[in-house]
């Protein structure tokens, strides 16, 4: 069997890529800080505060609520969304981790 590249790193390093990858459009990006804040959950289509079609956006908030980032609460005809705090402070922590990680403080980049 063949194993795939990922495969050949450590689960801190694939769990943080996975983060990464999910934040990796601004798309997903602005909606979080829309949704953020707006301080509460808020109801409505999403893509008017886009300069993207609504099946686009759409698509970035499957992936915001694949990912835990964001919760949607369907009520009547409309859905609610909501920042998900506890996934939030998660993947802020496995960030700042990785940021915290790269020891720069003496750093110099050297021509040789």
């Amino acid at each position: 069997m063949v194993q795939s590249k990922t495969d050949l790193f450590e689960e801190e390093l694939k769990t943080q890529a996975a983060w990464f990858k999910v934040l990796a459009h601004p798309a997903r990006l602005k909606i979080l800080q829309y949704l953020a804040e707006a301080n509460s959950c808020i109801t409505g289509d999403l893509s008017e505060k886009l300069p993207l079609g609504r099946t686009t956006v759409n698509q970035h908030i499957k992936e915001l609520k694949e990912a835990g980032l964001i919760q949607g609460h369907i009520e009547g005809v409309r859905t609610k969304y909501c920042l998900n705090p506890e996934k939030i402070t998660e993947v802020k922590a496995v960030i700042e981790q990785f940021l915290n990680g790269l020891n720069i403080g003496d750093y110099e980049c050297k021509s040789e």
